[in-house]
């Protein structure tokens, strides 16, 4: 099966993930317009399929500028990681894919 990276269209759905999710979380803050966040939108999209244990999101921040504020997004991409509803970590700017997964590993222990 297929892992699929879930697009965030309110602060409700998110919010719902955030609280089901029994696994690791990992939210794509990003925007359209934004040259790093399309390079690494693919990337994300392939370390989703790789790990289908990990639950993964995306957060347009143009869309949903109230969940960037709420998480201190200030430049973008940012890649925020939860565990049990709370953040562990969190990358910002264009990460390479190694670092990625390795920061995946680092928190499914």
């Amino acid at each position: 099966m297929q892992n699929q990276v879930h697009e965030i269209s309110s602060t409700k759905d998110f919010q719902d993930l955030l609280h089901t999710t029994k696994t690791l979380l990992v939210v794509d803050f990003f925007a359209q317009w934004c040259g790093p966040c399309k390079i690494m939108a693919p990337i994300f999209d392939q370390i989703a399929q790789e790990y289908p244990s990990v639950v993964f999101a995306k957060v347009d921040v143009d869309a949903l500028g109230d969940l960037a504020s709420e998480y201190n997004i200030s430049s973008i991409p940012t890649l925020v990681y939860f565990k049990n509803g709370a953040v562990v970590q969190e990358s910002v700017g264009a990460s390479a894919k190694s670092q990625i997964t390795s920061t995946i590993l680092k928190h499914l222990k």
